[in-house]
């Protein structure tokens, strides 16, 4: 049996990950696609600019036309970079790992996610488009663990 960090280090050596320093020269020079793979209600607190949200959940419907998931811009970025972004860089990792299965050329997930976007002082949004505070990010990317979730000693 593996564990999930055994299953992420497996999943990172088949992916591309980018810094939150790239990415920021990326938005401004390519045609880029941004998807976040986060559930709704983590997307509306905060998101990149000019993302989409593509729970990872419906991901590969989504991917695909004939679905009630599909989204076009999705299904039509086949061939460009799209740039895959979680919380973490965990979850944005097992879904570029997807993108290339479905045969997307260059799927690359975000190394550190929103979390090392935020550390990179880079904008964050909320549903309304206006500016999260940094400080206020910092706060909700903190791991909230329950003491119920931590293994036994």
């Amino acid at each position: 049996m593996k564990t999930f960090n055994q299953l992420v280090e497996e999943v990172r050596s088949k992916v591309k990950e980018l810094f939150p320093w790239d990415l920021e020269e990326r938005i401004k020079n390519e045609n880029i696609l941004i998807i976040d793979v986060r559930e709704p209600y983590e997307f509306d607190t905060m998101n990149i600019e000019n993302s989409i949200n593509v729970p990872r959940g419906i991901l590969e419907t989504a991917c695909e036309y004939d679905f009630e998931e599909t989204i076009s811009e999705l299904v039509e970025a086949r061939d460009k970079t799209v740039i895959v972004v979680c919380r973490s860089g965990n979850r944005s990792l097992f879904a570029a790992d997807i993108m290339q299965q479905l045969g997307y050329k260059d799927p690359i997930s975000l190394k550190t996610g929103l979390r090392g976007w935020n550390e990179a002082e880079q904008p964050l949004l909320d549903k309304n488009n206006h500016v999260v505070d940094i400080d206020e990010a910092d706060d909700y990317f903190l791991p909230k663990i329950k003491p119920e979730q931590h293994s036994p000693r």
